[in-house]
């Protein structure tokens, strides 16, 4: 007799399956079916396990119990998400697909269609929320080339944040002009700036003839100041055109590259493992925003930087593109920064809208491990951008030195002026564990009789 719920698919647990073996999905599924009084969700998550791994709506007689015992993805787990309307069903999933799929030939575009193709169509809402990678799979991947420790090493940068210039407008400007901005936010202590990533090669900017007049001002900027700037080129381009690209950007002396994420993540993993490209990979998000709604951006930063980004542009609550809940600008962060086997940590970059008055609520959340950028930011400071690039910097030893912005600023007037434009944030606080905040010994007044 045919069971309902195929024991080839739902005899599982995480504890039923060989963890270096499977790469499991976990996703957030929701369906609403007014006209029904009994919603049978189970079958949902068949659909989506078949369609992700051996089948369709009709088994033919090839697809046998032996294969699906090899091939076919294992429902691991539903975990009901309670909802107020009776004719819809909510649940986290966790679906595990046998690596042998791929074993032969283990790349990005197989597994990023069964985790995320077909599955994606049924239910009337579905987002991924994680991937687990076993040992096995993350060791035929090399992760990124220099990553937080390699680029501190690059920088003898050790124990501070870093701030990058992001040049603007983003596109128009000649290579001199752009280089002579460069020039000025390298004098100021920018540790990088970055073309933008809406940049490519335009008639009065074509891109050796900006790397060639970029990396001219910084090594001017660096006779001048000690401070040695690294430029990020965008190379942005199609796959048979972007690996050349690199490569011949590399001999023409760029030590920084920058890949949009419509390259694609094969293309980055190409970038990040070819030995003649070696220099650092900023990976920007901007068009991976349109799929938020669908996977979410830890999810993203762990694929990134197991494919090789070495910075990865990030979101934070400060951003002034409110893409992610705080809860996921945390997340992601330490997505970024957790060991993962053997990888290299991607360079968090908390983006959109920073100023130096940020540096206290940033450093806060995340430590000294990041790469600030700064576009408006920096190049909108009141008396130049030299003196932009100062006040990020005076930010940071500020609290490096233990002090307040405010106070700092004192005797620092890039520093001041910055504040007096922007001004300084504090993080929002909430009052756990308590009748209300007056009760927490953290906040309350003590009353002291001495």
């Amino acid at each position: 007799m045919k069971r309902i719920f195929d024991p080839d698919m739902f005899n599982f647990m995480w504890e039923s399956i060989d963890h270096d073996r499977y790469i499991v999905a976990t996703y957030y599924i929701e369906d609403t079916l007014e006209d029904q009084d009994w919603i049978e969700h189970l079958l949902q998550v068949q659909r989506m396990a078949l369609e992700g791994s051996t089948s369709s709506w009709m088994r033919v007689k090839e697809d046998s119990s032996s294969v699906r015992e090899r091939f076919t993805s294992k429902v691991l787990g539903y975990f009901e998400v309670p909802t107020d309307n009776k004719h819809k069903k909510a649940a986290v999933i966790q679906l595990g697909f046998p690596i042998g799929a791929w074993d032969t030939n283990l790349n990005i575009p197989m597994m990023l269609l069964t985790i995320a193709g077909n599955a994606f169509v049924f239910s009337d809402v579905v987002k991924l929320l994680d991937v687990y990678f076993p040992k096995d799979v993350v060791s035929r991947f090399k992760g990124p080339k220099f990553g937080i420790s390699g680029l501190r090493k690059k920088k003898n940068v050790f124990d501070r944040p870093m701030v990058l210039h992001i040049i603007k407008p983003k596109m128009g400007m000649t290579p001199e002009q752009t280089a002579n901005q460069v020039y000025q936010t390298a004098v100021g202590g920018a540790d990088f700036a970055k073309d933008d990533e809406m940049l490519a090669d335009l008639e009065n900017s074509p891109w050796e003839k900006r790397l060639e007049a970029v990396l001219k001002a910084v090594d001017k900027a660096e006779k001048e100041s000690g401070n040695r700037l690294t430029y990020m080129l965008s190379i942005t381009d199609a796959p048979n055109k972007i690996i050349e690209k690199a490569k011949k950007a590399v001999k023409l002396g760029a030590q920084g590259l920058l890949v949009a994420y419509s390259a694609g993540l094969p293309v980055l993993r190409e970038l990040a493992e070819d030995p003649e490209i070696n220099v650092p990979i900023l990976w920007h998000i901007s068009h991976m925003l349109s799929s938020l709604d669908s996977i979410n951006f830890p999810t993203f930063s762990k694929l990134a930087r197991l494919c090789g980004a070495d910075m990865m542009l990030s979101p934070c609550i400060w951003t002034s593109i409110p893409a992610v809940p705080p809860e996921g600008c945390a997340r992601n962060y330490q997505v970024m920064t957790a060991p993962m086997y053997d990888l290299k940590k991607t360079w968090p970059m908390p983006a959109a809208g920073m100023y130096p008055g940020l540096i206290p609520v940033l450093m806060e959340e995340f430590g000294d491990d990041m790469v600030i950028p700064a576009g408006g930011g920096m190049l909108g400071h009141p008396t130049g951008y030299t003196e932009g690039a100062k006040a990020w910097r005076q930010a940071i030893e500020a609290m490096k030195a233990g002090k307040s912005l405010s106070e700092y600023a004192k005797s620092h007037p890039e520093l001041k002026a910055a504040i007096e434009k922007w001004g300084i944030r504090k993080r929002p606080k909430t009052y756990w564990g308590y009748v209300s905040k007056e009760f927490n010994p953290a906040y309350a007044d003590k009353n002291l009789d001495l």
